[in-house]
């Protein structure tokens, strides 16, 4: 049976595996990565990790800890053949990947830490930051570790918001 979609050959997979790689600012794990890829009906998951495979074994892609990368290597080669990928396929990429690429940037401004205590409750650490550096850093000091989970979990969700309600609050007029 013939598979619909505009990619058929192991070629073009390894190129769509490089176009993303080179679009994202982070390594990415392999289950995103997969979604990233099978965006065309024509990728088979067999022909997609054949083709990620044969790209770790040729230098083009860094595997590390379960994260994917590319390499200078990798970035030379698909400066000569992005173009072989068909412009739908390319588009529909371009957007997953710039879509990935902003959750991949958020993540790494929000970092959260447990440091438990002597006493059974935990201190959370949490920070938001930019490139330049912090812009908020708080310890706070939880109950339990399942209180302290729960807190690094909404911190993650909603650090953006917690933020301005901090700054809302710490410049609201006291009368």
């Amino acid at each position: 049976m013939e598979r619909l979609g505009f990619i058929h050959d192991k070629l073009e997979i390894k190129i769509l595996i490089l176009f993303i790689l080179t679009r994202l600012p982070r390594p990415i794990d392999f289950d995103a990565l997969t979604e990233l890829v099978i965006c065309d009906d024509g990728i088979s998951y067999f022909d997609y990790v054949e083709a990620l495979n044969e790209l770790i074994k040729a230098g083009l892609i860094l595997e590390t800890e379960g994260r994917y990368s590319v390499t200078e290597r990798g970035i030379s080669n698909l400066d000569v053949t992005q173009s072989d990928i068909p412009y739908s396929v390319r588009i529909k990429a371009q957007q997953a990947t710039l879509k990935e690429a902003r959750i991949m940037r958020r993540n790494s401004m929000i970092t959260t830490e447990s440091l438990p205590r002597e006493d059974g409750s935990v201190t959370v650490r949490l920070r938001l930051a930019d490139s330049l550096g912090d812009i908020m850093a708080m310890d706070l000091l939880i109950g339990s570790e399942s209180q302290a989970e729960a807190v690094k979990k909404r911190f993650r969700l909603s650090a953006e918001l917690l933020y301005n309600d901090i700054i809302e609050l710490l410049l609201r007029d006291i009368d």
